[in-house]
C-alpha cells in the first residue's frame, strides 16, 4: 500500500531517489523541498517531483506521508520543523543512526524512523534512481507510542519501493550499523592511512599495492560531510566496536607471539564460514558463483563494451568490480557468473576478443 500524496524534504540522492521510486510505484503526487535551490530544481528536472514548494509548510500541508532526506546532522531540526509545519502527514527518515534522532522525537505517534541500506558513492539528485531501493532492506523503528495505521503505511510504501522492510529497536539498529557499516568505514580509513603514512626502506606502500589493499579499503575517504556526522551521532556504538576490535587484535597478537599455528587455522577458518553466510545473503546460490577476472586496458569504453558482449549472450552478471592500476597498466574487471558453464564461455567469448581472463569459483578463491 503506497499513499496518493508523498513529500520529500531534501532532494540530494536519496530523496531524489525516493521520488523517482515513488512515482514508479504509482504515487500520484510528490511534493518536494530543500534548502538547496539547485538540487531541488534537479530533482525537479530529473522528474522526481511533481511539484516543487517554495517552505517547508506548503511541500508538506497535504501529504499522507513525509520522507525527510536530509543529512544526519540536521536531521533533528528538520524532523521537528517537519511534524510542527501543520500537516497531520506520518514522517520518516533515511538517516543512517536512529536512537538519538528517535528520542529527540516529541511527537512519537506520527514519526517512525527508517534507514535504507543502500547507499551509494555518488551523489546528488544527478545520479538518483528509481531502482536504487530494489531488494534492499529498509529498517524501521516503531516505538511503542507508534499509531499501527500509520505504520502500516509507511511499512507498505516501502515494499511498494522494492525495499524490504524489516522492523528493529532504534539503539538494536545503531548497534547493528556500527558493526556492519561505521567500523568497517573506520577501519579502512585506519588501515589507508596507515599503509599511506609509512615507508620501507624507502618503498612506498601504496605505489606497491595489491588487490587485498585496495578490497579492503574500497570506502575509505568517503565524503567526511556524512561521515563525520555520522562516527559522532553513534559514537559510544562505534567505540565500543572498536573496544572490541582492539581485543581480537590483541587475541591475534599473541598467537603471532607464541607461534600458535592452531589458533591461527581455526581463526581463518571461523572467518571462511562467516564469509559463506555472507555471500549466502548476497547472491542466490554462491556455491555456484565463479570469478572471472579480465585485464583490461584504461580506455573509454572498454566496461560497456565487455558486458554488452556478454549480455548479448544471454551471460548473466551476477556483480562486478574494476580494480584500477596505472593508466599505463589498465586493471582488472572482476565478473561474478553463476555456473561454471556460464562463466566459461563467457571467459571464451572475451578471450576470442583479444582479453586475458581467469576463471576460479568464488568460495575456492577467498
Amino acid at each position: 500500500m503506497a499513499p496518493e500524496r508523498l513529500a520529500v524534504v531534501g532532494t540530494g540522492l536519496i530523496g531524489a531517489s525516493v521520488g523517482l521510486a515513488a512515482k514508479r510505484a504509482g504515487v500520484k503526487q510528490v511534493w518536494g523541498w530543500d534548502s538547496d535551490e539547485e538540487s531541488l530544481a534537479l530533482a525537479a528536472e530529473r522528474g522526481a517531483m511533481d511539484e516543487v514548494a517554495d517552505s517547508l509548510p506548503a511541500a508538506v500541508a497535504a501529504a499522507e506521508l513525509v520522507i525527510v532526506a536530509t543529512p544526519v546532522a540536521t536531521l533533528k531540526d528538520e524532523v521537528a520543523a517537519t511534524l510542527a509545519a501543520g500537516s497531520a502527514a506520518t514522517v520518516s527518515d533515511v538517516g543512517s543512526t536512529k536512537s538519538g534522532l528517535c528520542e529527540s522525537v516529541s511527537d512519537r505517534r506520527r514519526f517512525i524512523g527508517g534507514h535504507p541500506v543502500c547507499g551509494s558513492e555518488a551523489r546528488g539528485p544527478g545520479h538518483a534512481s528509481a531502482e536504487l531501493f530494489e531488494g534492499a532492506t529498509w529498517f524501521l523503528t516503531p516505538v511503542a507510542e507508534t499509531e499501527p495505521e500509520r505504520y502500516r503505511l509507511l511499512h507498505g510504501f516501502v515494499a511498494a519501493l522494492g525495499a524490504v522492510p524489516v522492523a528493529i529497536d532504534p539503539s538494536a539498529h545503531d548497534r547493528l550499523m556500527a558493526v556492519t557499516s561505521h567500523l568497517p568505514h573506520a577501519l579502512a580509513n585506519i588501515v589507508l592511512n596507515h599503509a599511506g603514512s609509512v615507508r620501507v626502506d624507502g618503498h612506498e606502500p601504496l605505489a606497491s599495492a595489491g588487490g587485498s589493499l585496495r578490497d579492503m579499503t574500497r570506502v575509505a575517504g568517503a565524503n567526511p560531510r556524512i561521515w563525520v556526522d555520522i562516527f559522532l551521532d553513534n559514537a559510544d556504538e562505534l567505540r565500543a566496536s572498536l573496544a572490541e576490535h582492539r581485543r581480537r587484535v590483541e587475541d591475534l597478537e599473541r598467537a603471532l607471539g607464541s607461534g600458535d599455528a592452531g589458533w591461527l587455522a581455526r581463526w581463518i577458518g571461523e572467518a571462511a564460514v562467516n564469509r559463506r553466510t555472507l555471500l549466502d545473503e548476497a547472491y542466490r546460490d554462491v556455491g555456484t558463483l565463479q570469478r572471472v577476472r579480465v585485464h583490461v586496458p584504461d580506455r573509454p569504453g572498454v566496461l560497456s563494451g565487455i558486458t554488452q558482449a556478454l549480455g548479448a549472450e544471454g551471460i548473466n552478471i551476477e556483480d562486478f568490480d574494476l580494480h584500477h592500476m596505472t593508466p599505463e597498466r589498465g586493471g582488472t574487471l572482476v565478473i561474478l557468473v553463476a555456473g561454471e558453464n556460464e562463466a566459461q564461455r563467457g571467459a571464451d567469448l572475451l578471450e576470442a576478443q583479444g582479453y586475458a581472463v581467469v576463471v576460479t569459483p568464488v568460495l575456492d578463491d577467498e
